[in-house]
């Protein structure tokens, strides 16, 4: 079970915002961050990753304290079993394939599951390659592979899909629940796309004026 309660303050298109975002997230869920630009939905999973200070509020995630601002908690990044992948990749390109996964790794932790990873997702030829001679959708395949090296409990997707064509993104968004499925994940996804929300999410959460205005299937919301 993920338990959030956050505040932040953010500048928005219209200037000064408030987020003031609350729900719980049952553990195995993969759940949809719906709503318009500028709403906060980015800064919700920066907070949940600790790349993000919030003002106030706690994240409790799968019994743990990641972040109470009363008990003056606020893990790292590192400390956070997480893995997050952004629209941009964020690859190192002075990095081949294999080495961009084998910086994510902990320390101590068996190097064979990069193999593995690049085997999942179709790139093991790829492995010495630098990010610069990759596809769109092959760098998205090595960020994706990358964030599931350390095996962790939940995926962070920050519109991971976005700048990809029709064809690659459903590709994509079939790796990813196949992912979310075998390694029994709990999966947010923001997504600006309805139709990519109601193909993979069985929850949406709306982000409207920094709050959520809707929680529920998303059948149901996009049918309005």
């Amino acid at each position: 079970m993920i338990e959030l309660d956050l505040e932040k303050s953010l500048f928005g298109p219209d200037g000064k915002m408030g987020l003031k975002v609350s729900c719980q997230i049952k553990q195995g869920e993969l759940v949809g961050l719906y709503g318009p630009s500028g709403a906060g939905k980015s800064s919700i999973l920066r907070m949940i990753s600790g790349l993000m200070r919030p003002d106030a509020g706690k994240l409790h995630v799968f019994g743990k304290s990641w972040y109470d601002r009363d008990q003056r908690i606020n893990l790292k990044p590192q400390r956070r079993n997480m893995g997050m992948v952004f629209q941009e990749y964020a690859l190192f390109p002075n990095m081949s394939v294999e080495e961009n996964l084998l910086f994510a790794l902990d320390k101590g932790q068996e190097p064979g599951i990069v193999s593995e990873m690049l085997e999942r997702v179709g790139l093991e030829k790829l492995a010495q390659k630098r990010p610069m001679v990759l596809s769109g959708g092959q760098k998205q395949r090595v960020a994706l592979a990358r964030a599931m090296v350390r095996r962790p409990k939940l995926l962070l997707l920050d519109e991971p899909l976005s700048a990809l064509d029709m064809q690659m993104r459903a590709n994509l968004q079939q790796y990813i629940v196949q992912f979310h499925k075998d390694f029994a994940l709990t999966t947010l996804l923001v997504s600006h796309d309805s139709s990519e929300i109601r193909r993979m999410a069985q929850r949406v959460l709306v982000l409207e004026n920094g709050q959520f205005s809707f929680d529920g299937e998303p059948d149901i919301f996009f049918a309005n």
